[in-house]
C-alpha cells in the first residue's frame, strides 16, 4: 500500500514539473532557435540527473549495467531526443493550446504499447478511459486565432505529431531500461544520450553561432524550463520504475492542465467550450485509470 502511494506521489510530481516545463520554454523560444534551446535545456537537466546519481551513491554500479539495459537505455534516449526537438520545434511555431493536446496524444499509444509488449492488464475501464482520453485530445485540436508569434498555418502538425510518436517509444523503452538499476542512474544515462543528440542537431544545422545572440532573459527562462524538465523526469522514472507504465503515463499527461491555466495567463491562449469538453474528457480518463 505504501509503495502504492509512493509511485503516485512521484508521477503527480511529474505532471506539475512537466506542465511548468512548457511555459517556461515557450518564453524561452520567442526568438532563440528551437534546436539551439533544447541542447542548451539537456545540459541542466544532465547536470541535475548526475548531481542525484551522486547524491544517491549509485554511480559505482554503472559497471553492473546489462548489455540489454544499456541498449534500452539508448534507444530510449534516442527518442526522448526525437520527441524533444520536434516538440519544442512544434511549440516555437504553433499555439501552445494546439501543440500540447497533440503531444499527450502519446498517452493512448503508450497504454496500448504496454499492454501488449510489457504485458500489463487491460480491463474494460481502462479502454473507457483511453477512448475518453483519445476523444479529448481529439476535441482539442482545433483550427482558431494564434497567439502573438506563432504561425496561422498547421505546419507544426507534423513536429507535433512526431513527438507523440517518439514520447510513446520513449514511455516503453524507458520502463524496459530501468528495471534493473537505479531509476537516477537510468535517467542520467539516458540524458546523455539526448544531450549528444541534441548538439549533433546544433552542429548539423550549423546553428552554433545563435548561442552567442540568445538574450539574458531567454537564456534564463530555458535554464529554468531545463531544471523543471530535470523535476518531472527524475520523478517520471522513479515512478514508472515501481508503477504500471499504462497507470504512470496518463498521470504525467495531466500536466496538460497546468499549461493549459499557465498559458492563458501568461500568453493569454484562451479555450473554447469544445477544447475545454475535450480537456474534461482527458482528465477524467485520465483519472478514471486510478481506480
Amino acid at each position: 500500500m505504501k509503495s502504492d502511494i509512493i509511485w503516485l506521489i512521484f508521477a503527480f510530481g511529474s505532471a506539475f514539473f512537466a506542465g511548468i516545463t512548457s511555459i517556461l520554454a515557450k518564453c524561452g523560444i520567442r526568438t532563440t532557435d528551437s534546436s539551439v534551446a533544447t541542447a542548451i535545456r539537456t545540459i541542466v537537466v544532465f547536470l541535475m540527473a548526475v548531481i542525484m546519481v551522486i547524491i544517491a551513491g549509485t554511480q559505482t554500479y554503472i559497471s553492473e549495467i546489462s548489455i540489454r539495459t544499456w541498449v534500452f537505455l539508448i534507444l530510449s534516449g534516442l527518442a526522448t531526443g526525437g520527441s524533444w526537438l520536434c516538440y519544442f520545434k512544434a511549440l516555437q511555431i504553433g499555439d501552445i493550446n494546439k501543440v500540447v493536446p497533440i503531444d499527450k496524444s502519446s498517452t493512448v499509444l503508450a497504454m496500448i504499447m504496454a499492454f501488449i509488449f510489457l504485458k500489463e492488464d487491460i480491463t474494460l475501464l481502462k479502454v473507457i478511459c483511453m477512448f475518453f482520453i483519445g476523444t479529448g485530445t481529439l476535441m482539442m485540436i482545433e483550427n482558431k486565432t494564434p497567439s502573438i508569434g506563432c504561425s496561422s498555418k498547421s505546419n507544426y502538425l507534423p513536429f507535433a505529431f512526431m513527438s507523440a510518436i517518439f514520447a510513446a517509444l520513449t514511455s516503453i523503452l524507458g520502463k524496459i531500461g530501468i528495471e534493473n538499476i537505479d531509476s537516477n542512474l537510468g535517467t542520467a544515462i539516458r540524458t546523455f544520450v539526448v544531450l549528444i543528440m541534441a548538439w549533433l542537431m546544433v552542429g548539423i544545422t550549423k546553428k552554433g553561432s545563435e548561442i552567442k545572440k540568445i538574450s539574458k532573459n531567454e537564456l534564463a527562462f530555458i535554464c529554468f524550463s531545463g531544471l523543471a524538465t530535470g523535476c518531472s523526469w527524475l520523478c517520471y522514472y522513479k515512478a514508472l520504475q515501481i508503477g504500471p507504465a499504462s497507470v504512470v503515463v496518463p498521470i504525467d499527461k495531466l500536466s496538460i492542465i497546468i499549461t493549459v491555466v499557465f498559458s492563458y495567463l501568461v500568453f493569454k491562449e484562451k479555450l473554447t467550450a469544445k477544447s475545454l469538453l475535450g480537456l474534461v474528457l482527458i482528465t477524467v480518463g485520465t483519472l478514471g485509470m486510478l481506480l
